[in-house]
């Protein structure tokens, strides 16, 4: 006889509480706590399961290389942001805002996937219907299995008897686990069911996307150990309402962190853009001040892009600083040392710098373009439009070698930028400036 309860949780992280708290301990969040009553099933009797050889330590290299083989996709820059294809029996979890294309993408993966082999999608947010309607506008021509239930062990029960290539369930938090005493979204069922997902994965081969909703900051909803659980973590960025969205791999066991995947969405679905450079630099003949094309390291792949930046006469006491997909700490470092050793009266002046196309860039390397931006705002001096820089500034005004110059050199001259504004030139950044600017 299923029993009813109450659970308090917080409608910003779902931290759970047996009793309502003023300010959630997960997230911090003040007065988050929403009640909801649910109801506890009662626990299925557990039996001990038989033991099988299979679990027994095996030399490494008799593993059969087979089984760890990649599955690639045909969306070459989406295979290589999961490493060089889709690893068997790995358990992917894709997040985003709202909008952003996760449920197109994973439908388009599937269609693709369904030409190799079995392949699964679990619709939990939609109807079998309506998933039709949105793959006849993708032009997703494929036998591709379509599995509308939240009930997970449902799902399993027909996993087991299929045994699918691949397997999408959309979205972790709209399915639920009949044992798990707690509500279909909550932290618990979240948790319980990656966790029966990620079983069925290694136990079996399949390889499992899991696409997972976001907080209002932007977090992806769920407990911290939901990332910890699976092999790989992606997650768009940029707007929206945009035209372009970013792909980028924040963890990934079989690969390296940071590479993206640029696509643009159009009415058939997404698209990928196989040169990011040139959507991130834009359309423009002559750069205005304050415009500073930057090569940089995006992952194993170089890409130019355009850093931005406008100085102008503060009306406050405090001037401000803003970085928009900047590190506001590295900002301010730069700014002090353009006061420093290159003269620069910035403190009475508002300063925003940002990057555009909606590319976030942390490496050091990109220290140099913010200077000569700023330092380009300041003066109202253009730079010279077939003029690339890059190059990380130490606190003394030295600018010091970064990684790869000579693969960004390479695509930098490839798209036609002649000049290079490197460690390589010059010593310090006084010294860029002032050939750059005169």
């Amino acid at each position: 006889m299923a029993k009813t309860r109450s659970v308090f949780f917080c409608n910003a992280c779902g931290f759970e509480s047996p009793r309502w708290l003023g300010r959630c301990p997960q997230c911090e969040a003040w007065n988050s706590f929403d009640e909801r009553p649910f109801a506890v099933a009662a626990r299925a009797a557990k039996t001990a399961a038989p033991r099988s050889s299979a679990g027994a330590p095996v030399a490494l290299a008799s593993i059969d290389a087979e089984r760890i083989a990649r599955t690639r996709t045909g969306i070459a820059e989406f295979d290589a942001v999961l490493g060089g294809g889709i690893v068997p029996g790995s358990l992917t979890l894709v997040g985003g805002p709202p909008g952003a294309g996760k449920s197109t993408l994973m439908l388009q993966i599937a269609a693709r996937l369904a030409h190799l082999g079995t392949t699964i999608y679990v619709c939990g947010e939609e109807s079998a219907a309506q998933v039709k309607l949105r793959a006849a506008r993708l032009g997703a021509d494929a036998p591709l299995l379509v599995h509308a239930e939240t009930n997970l062990r449902a799902v399993l029960d027909s996993l087991e008897r299929e045994r699918p290539l691949a397997v999408i369930v959309d979205s972790i938090q709209t399915v639920w686990l009949p044992e798990s005493e707690a509500y279909a979204g909550s932290v618990t069922q979240v948790r319980d069911c990656t966790q029966a997902l990620m079983e069925f994965a290694k136990r079996t081969g399949c390889a499992t996307f899991i696409v997972g909703h976001v907080t209002k900051d932007g977090a992806i909803a769920g407990p911290r150990l939901l990332e910890h659980l699976v092999d790989t973590v992606l997650y768009f960025e940029g707007e929206a309402t945009g035209q372009y969205r970013i792909l980028r791999a924040y963890k990934n066991r079989f690969g390296s962190i940071d590479e993206i995947c640029v696509f643009a969405m159009h009415e058939t679905g997404l698209e990928e853009v196989r040169n990011p450079s040139e959507l991130f630099l834009g359309a423009r003949d002559e750069r205005p001040s304050g415009s500073c094309v930057v090569a940089s390291i995006v992952g194993s792949r170089p890409v130019l892009l355009e850093v931005q930046a406008l100085v102008g006469e503060t009306n406050y006491g405090t001037p401000r600083r803003l970085a928009n997909n900047l590190d506001q700490a590295r900002l301010a470092m730069i700014l002090a040392v353009l006061e420093r050793h290159v003269g620069m009266q910035l403190g009475t002046h508002d300063v925003y710098a940002s990057v555009a196309g909606g590319l976030r860039v942390n490496e050091p390397a990109a220290d140099l373009g913010i200077a000569l931006a700023i330092a380009s705002s300041l003066r109202n001096t253009p730079l010279p439009r077939d003029l690339a820089a890059f190059g990380e500034i130490g606190l003394s005004g030295e600018l010091r070698l970064t990684s790869s110059a000579q693969r960004r050199v390479a695509e930098a001259r490839k798209l036609g930028y002649a000049t290079i504004a490197s460690p390589s030139e010059y010593r310090d950044v006084a010294s860029a400036i002032r050939a750059v600017l005169s």
